[in-house]
């Protein structure tokens, strides 16, 4: 039998899940947002698992709310989803009664949408269960100071 030793995690080195030491000053950016995405999304979904939502699609009912009558290429562009990807996705809201594709006004080729009443219903249901994992999120980063910190530097990267 073979036993793995676990490396001494020491100043200025972070252990990941599998207790592997990754030096913070040598890691890549990307690794660290990367993680921090996948501990945030993971939240998301335990958070929101009764109602079946992921991230993505809160994002896009969001989205949709704020923005009734876009292009449905409006929305994925916004939201950086391949046509490939997002199609599928308002497939399964428009399967759940959320949302309703429409011929667009001023573009008769293309989809417009809108949420279905159930939809706006549902969305304004889940702002308050968002705003308690936004509190949490805060405080893990220690305030609201923090937080704002952490959007601008976000920002600056895109």
């Amino acid at each position: 039998m073979r036993t793995t030793k676990r490396p001494q995690v020491t100043a200025g080195y972070n252990a990941n899940e599998e207790g592997i030491a990754i030096r913070q000053v040598d890691a890549p950016i990307g690794y660290f947002i990367r993680r921090a995405q996948v501990s945030v999304f993971q939240r998301f979904r335990s958070h929101f698992a009764d109602l079946q939502l992921r991230p993505v699609e809160f994002s896009i009912l969001t989205l949709i709310q704020h923005n009734p009558g876009r292009k449905q290429t409006e929305i994925a562009q916004a939201l950086d989803i391949k046509r490939a990807n997002f199609v599928p996705i308002i497939d399964g809201l428009e399967g759940r009664g959320l949302l309703e594709r429409r011929r667009s006004l001023d573009d008769r080729r293309a989809n417009a949408l809108y949420l279905t009443l159930e939809g706006e219903k549902f969305v304004t249901s889940l702002r308050k269960r968002h705003e308690a994992l936004e509190r949490f999120f805060t405080s893990r980063l220690g305030g609201e100071s923090e937080r704002e910190q952490l959007l601008t530097l976000l920002l600056r990267l895109l």
